[in-house]
Formats: structure tokens, C-alpha cells, sequence
């Protein structure tokens, strides 16, 4: 039995880790979660799986939720404390990290000091920080296993082999919901357009992410930190059908895919029952349904997204930082309606130019590249 703490338990990535473990009851048992805005679904979750503890960041609904759950033998946290603290408990074996954005961090830092296995779906984690995240995890001992079903994919086909041994590796992209258009066609999209995607089901701003191609973006920053890549040991490809999830190439040539119905289930199953397999309800892949996999490049001039990504990862340091910063924000005065489409890739890349980058950063760098780079975005735009 392994002891799960869940950060983000109200959003996608969480409701599916909770109907994996609510289908494997002998092989996991619910210690923590946290949530924000959703308090019905998160008091839903409280009743099902009575975990010991949850956090909830904004403390007034934290008080709210203590009010709704005082009969129960569940502690309430509240603030970045609490998500620190669900994430160090001793009893806790495996940390499933499924926060969007960078709040993620600091929880995921103190929970590879406590030397938990960290099963990662926040991204964020690893584009603002990924050198020193992985460098703790190294001195600590700690696995990270990611949960994207591109880095899943990536590691599965990397198991019994040597990095060394490693040439490329591809990961695959939807194209998003705008695939095909122009620049044109896309000028005056609204967030109801962006929201519609025609594979996956996730959360607002991973959705936009996958729209203007910034998801595909965070993932090559986040690849080169997991697996010690070079920029240059990193392609894209759009894989309409999304069931190739991504690719290996080895040094003589072979190429390793992993394959799958578009279903987040499996990665975060794997995730958790990692080094080991067990039978998942998922719908099977069948090849007479799927019978075409497609493969074309990325339309890097309509989605710039992409290689403002690549040109982050260039630069380094706190850059990335800056990109992902200017990036969260700039998603959710697009979800507002504040902002057009374009002007996402317009103001990232000014928010890049507009910042030094400080090339071996510490924390506090990182904390204060993400800062400053908010307020610009909410000051100047």
C-alpha cells in the first residue's frame, strides 16, 4: 500500500489520479490533498477518501471549508504552509504534484528534501527551476516520474537504457484546435474557440497552453531537465490522432514509441505503480479504429509560442522563468477577455527582452524573475 499526497486534487490531473486510486483500493491510500476554488468538489473528495489532512491556499476559504468539515477527523491547512506541510508528511511515499503553474515549486522542492518520490504533472516546476529541482533530487536519492503522457512516454521507452545511448527525442503534439489556420483566421479567436480541443480533456490554462503551442513549449524546457538533454536533442512533431504519446531515437537509428488511447489515466497509473504494472480499467488501443497515425511539422510562424520556448531555453538561467511568468499571466487576461490571441506571443517575447537573465540563479532569483516579471505584464499591458 503507498501513502499518496495529492497537490491539486479539484483540478484534471487530480480527478483522474483519485479515479485511479478509487479503482485500485488495495494498492493506495489517500493521506493528503489540496485544493482552492472548487470547495463542493474538494468536500466531495474530503467525504470519499477521508484523507488526514488538506490544504487549501486562500485562507479565508480554507476557514469556510474547517466550518463545512467539523465533524470530520480531516485537519485544514491553509497558505503555501499548508501546501509545504502536505507535502513533507512522514507517512507520504509518493507526492502526485498536479498544481498548474508555479506554485507548484516551493512544495515540490521541500518534498524532495523529505526525499519523497515525486510523480510530476506540474510542469512549471521544472521550466523555472528545473536545474536546481533536479540537482536536489540527485543529492536526496529521489525519483521524479512524470505524468505528462509525453514525458511518460519518453521514460518508458528510456527504461534499460543509458542516456548515452539516446540521439533524440520527439515529442508529439496535438496541433491544438487551431491547426491548419493562419495567422489571419486566428487574430480575433475568443477563449470559447482556444477551450475546444479535440483530444484531450484539461484544465482552462493547459487548454490556451495547447492552443498557442506553449504547452508544447514547457515540455521541451521540462524534458531537458528530466532526461539531461541537450536544446539540440529535442524535436516537436504534430501527431493529430494523439496516440503516439512521444518518441525515442537511439544513437544507431532505432527509433521506440510508446502508444495509447488519449486518456491521462494511464500515465499517472504508471506514475504511481512505477517500477511495477498493474491491469488499468482504460479503454485498450485498437489498431482497426486507429488505422492512420499522421505526422507533420509544427507551423512555427502562426504558433511563435514554440520558439520562444526554445529561444528560454537558450538563454537559460532565470529566463525561463520569464517566459513561464509573462506566460500564466498573459493566459488568464486572454480567459478574461482582456487580451487577443496574438497578443500572448507579443507580450512574452517583450517581457523577454525587457529582463536580464541572471545565468546561475539560486532560488530566491527564480522567486524574484517570476515576480517582477508578473508585475510588468499586470503594470505595462
Amino acid at each position: 500500500m503507498k501513502n499518496i499526497s495529492i497537490l491539486g486534487s479539484t483540478g484534471s490531473i487530480g480527478t483522474q489520479t483519485l479515479e485511479v486510486i478509487r479503482d485500485n483500493p488495495n494498492l493506495f491510500n489517500v493521506i493528503a490533498i489540496s485544493g482552492n476554488n472548487n470547495l463542493d468538489l474538494l468536500l466531495k473528495q474530503i467525504e470519499e477518501f477521508k484523507p488526514k489532512y488538506v490544504a487549501v491556499y486562500d485562507e479565508e476559504r480554507a476557514k469556510l471549508l474547517r466550518d463545512n468539515i467539523s465533524e470530520l477527523d480531516t485537519e485544514v491547512l491553509s497558505g503555501m504552509e499548508g501546501l509545504i506541510e502536505i507535502s513533507i508528511i512522514d507517512e507520504v511515499d509518493i507526492l502526485v504534484t498536479s498544481v498548474v503553474g508555479n506554485i507548484g515549486l516551493m512544495p515540490t522542492l521541500n518534498a524532495i528534501k523529505a526525499k519523497k518520490t515525486i510523480a510530476l504533472a506540474n510542469k512549471e516546476t521544472l521550466v523555472t527551476a528545473g536545474q536546481l529541482v533536479m540537482k536536489e533530487a540527485e543529492l536526496n536519492g529521489v525519483k521524479i516520474i512524470p505524468v505528462d503522457s509525453e514525458h511518460s512516454a519518453i521514460f518508458q521507452c528510456m527504461q534499460g537504457y543509458n542516456i548515452k545511448e539516446v540521439n533524440k527525442v520527439i515529442l508529439t503534439a496535438s496541433g491544438g484546435p487551431f491547426r491548419g489556420l493562419d495567422k489571419q483566421e486566428l487574430k480575433d479567436v475568443k477563449p470559447a474557440d482556444a477551450l475546444k480541443h479535440p483530444n484531450w480533456s484539461m484544465g482552462r490554462k493547459i487548454t490556451i497552453d495547447s492552443a498557442t503551442l506553449m504547452n508544447k513549449g514547457l515540455e521541451v524546457i521540462e524534458a531537458k531537465w528530466l532526461f539531461g538533454l541537450e536544446k539540440e536533442q529535442i524535436d516537436v512533431i504534430v501527431h493529430p490522432q494523439s496516440i503516439v504519446h512521444s518518441m525515442v531515437e537511439f544513437i544507431d537509428g532505432s527509433i521506440l514509441a510508446q502508444l495509447g488511447i488519449p486518456d491521462m489515466k494511464l500515465p499517472i497509473q504508471y506514475a504511481m505503480t512505477y517500477p511495477g504494472r498493474v491491469a488499468s480499467n482504460s479503454e485498450g488501443l485498437s489498431f482497426e479504429r486507429f488505422n492512420k497515425l499522421t505526422f507533420e511539422k509544427p507551423d512555427r510562424f502562426t504558433f511563435p509560442c514554440l520558439d520562444l520556448a526554445f529561444e528560454a531555453l537558450g538563454a537559460g538561467g532565470t529566463m525561463p522563468a520569464v517566459l513561464n511568468a509573462a506566460n500564466e499571466e498573459l493566459v488568464l487576461q486572454f480567459l478574461d477577455g482582456k487580451i487577443n490571441f496574438y497578443d500572448i506571443p507579443d507580450r512574452i517575447e517583450k517581457a523577454m527582452s525587457k529582463f536580464k537573465v541572471i545565468k546561475n540563479p539560486d532560488i530566491n532569483d527564480i522567486i524574484e524573475a517570476d515576480k517582477i516579471t508578473r508585475e510588468y505584464i499586470n503594470k505595462f499591458f
